[in-house]
């Protein structure tokens, strides 16, 4: 992760910025079961969190062995902005970590344009992002196709190589092996740390450590005593 400098930061949203994923969890849980989809928290976890909707979609049609309705979400959008609007909040250590950033930074969320900007505003970040937000929608296919990141970095003129993406999500680290960017990999929230392992992929666990973390990923930058993972390695 020493080999290019830093160009451009594309954050995810969803579980990254915002401390969103147990919330839909939750809900989802609920919409599931009253689809007659019943699935564990840790099937939801593994197979919708950090999906794109055709995806969810795709898990849930192949469970009921039936298709959905075009707008069988329509009946359940309450729960999910209720939930939010009460309980939203920003993950631990983003805010005082985008205060801190001196590089450029996007969000790329497989979230519509309307719930990320809504999501945004709920937990005041919206104004790290201003213009800068770049949806699914955008594009012919969300994570884990790398089409998303891409289009991001095209628009904000970065190269791919001197991008790096921060993610909690398999979903997103694969979209961003697969754009050729470097991922960092939060796995502080509900996704496991070997989900997100893998090639140009360093896993750390607190939103606190990745400030050092995009240092070292700069070749004229580093801080004694912090190990690859992002955790204080022995001073050997």
């Amino acid at each position: 992760m020493t080999a290019n400098p830093v160009d451009l930061v594309i954050f995810d949203c969803d579980g990254t910025l915002i401390d969103s994923e147990r919330i839909y969890t939750e809900v989802d849980a609920l919409v599931l079961a009253d689809l007659g989809c019943v699935l564990t928290e840790a099937e939801i976890v593994e197979r919708l969190v950090g999906s794109s909707a055709e995806v969810f979609r795709a898990v849930v049609e192949e469970r009921l062995g039936r298709p959905l309705a075009e707008d069988w979400q329509l009946p359940y959008t309450h729960l999910y902005r209720e939930a939010l609007a009460t309980r939203l909040k920003p993950v631990d250590g983003i805010p005082a970590l985008l205060e801190s950033l001196t590089v450029p930074v996007c969000v790329a969320s497989n979230g519509s344009h309307a719930s990320i900007a809504r999501n945004l505003a709920t937990t005041a970040l919206a104004r790290h992002f201003d213009g800068r937000v770049f949806s699914a929608a955008d594009v012919a296919r969300g994570k884990p196709a790398p089409d998303l990141f891409l289009h991001a970095a095209r628009t904000m003129g970065a190269d791919p190589a001197r991008c790096v993406v921060i993610e909690d999500s398999a979903y997103g680290v694969e979209a961003a092996r697969a754009a050729g960017m470097r991922s960092f990999g939060y796995a502080g929230g509900l996704t496991p740390a070997a989900r997100l392992e893998g090639t140009d992929t360093v896993v750390f666990h607190d939103m606190r450590e990745l400030a050092a973390l995009l240092a070292l990923s700069t070749p004229e930058a580093s801080r004694p005593g912090l190990s690859p993972a992002g955790t204080p390695g022995d001073p050997c």
